[in-house]
């Protein structure tokens, strides 16, 4: 289903103080497998109110921020995946300015990083590393992982619905058997079809980097649309005019999707790549729309 929305308009600093952190280590002596017992235990991080890092792995960028609204949350536990076309210069903190308005609505917002390719990333290592720390959730005092919705950018959008498919996964694959399920996952101008991406050579061969060499082995469980159906919603938001992930990355998946008999909602208005990442864009508050009827 596409919905085309017409807009007529044009469209503090965290404190570096030490307290104390939840710090969750897999039970394993690798930190790659995503299939290893998470065990939390404390450790430190900025004491900023009503916000935790969690370190799921072994490395720096094994981390997520849990923020907590001030009330009583009372709505989904929302995990953001920023985007990048999965390389190392870009990090969590694209998604920060997003984080407020979850907060607002009563959602624990969850702001997940994980290793790029650059940094150690990619194949298998990018796709483990958000599965281990979606699953590390089921470890942390106080976050409900029975309503679970992934929201990512970009790069971002194609691991928040991978993350939903992980139970559509052969055994023996990088985030197989999860042990936390989406319930749903929305996509800002994800790329989630991975042979369009390919053959179209988004960001300067950004596909073929995170797979370290396209392969139709590791296409068959990395590029979402492989893992169809999904038994999954999944919402995607995209602005007209991006020029940096097509609109047809999108519909393509809806196309794709509903053949598959999965429930698919594309939602597009004037705006381009960022404008979905703009707290202060319609887009933004579609996605904000979209979180709230989840699951």
């Amino acid at each position: 289903m596409v919905l085309a929305a017409l807009v007529l308009s044009a469209c503090a600093v965290p404190s570096d103080t030490v307290e104390g952190r939840l710090h969750a280590v897999p039970a394993t002596d690798n930190p790659d497998d995503p299939n290893a017992e998470v065990k939390p235990m404390r450790s430190d991080t900025r004491a900023e109110a009503g916000v935790e890092t969690v370190s799921y792995g072994n490395n720096l960028d094994t981390v997520m921020d849990v923020h907590r609204p001030s009330v009583a949350a009372s709505g989904a536990t929302v995990v953001l995946v920023h985007g990048g076309y999965w390389r190392e210069q870009y990090r969590r903190d694209l998604m920060e300015p997003l984080i407020p308005s979850l907060l607002a609505d009563g959602h624990i917002v969850v702001n997940l990083e994980y290793r790029r390719v650059g940094g150690g990333g990619g194949w298998p290592t990018t796709f483990s590393d958000v599965a281990m720390g979606v699953d590390a959730l089921a470890t942390v005092p106080g976050v409900d992982t029975s309503r679970v919705v992934t929201v990512g950018h970009s790069a971002g959008g194609h691991l928040a619905v991978w993350l939903a498919a992980r139970h559509r996964l052969p055994a023996d694959s990088p985030g197989a058997d999860p042990r936390v399920r989406p319930c749903h996952a929305v996509s800002q101008a994800g790329v989630l079809v991975f042979d369009d991406a390919i053959e179209a050579n988004l960001g300067d061969g950004a596909v073929g980097e995170l797979l370290d060499g396209v392969t139709e082995a590791k296409l068959a469980v990395a590029d979402p649309v492989r893992l169809l159906p999904l038994d999954v919603g999944v919402t995607l938001v995209h602005g007209e005019r991006d020029d940096t992930v097509p609109l047809a990355q999108s519909s393509r998946w809806v196309e794709l999707a509903t053949d598959a008999g999965d429930d698919a909602t594309l939602v597009v208005r004037p705006g381009g790549h960022f404008d979905v990442i703009d707290p202060d864009s319609p887009l933004w508050h579609d996605v904000l729309d979209a979180v709230r009827t989840a699951c």
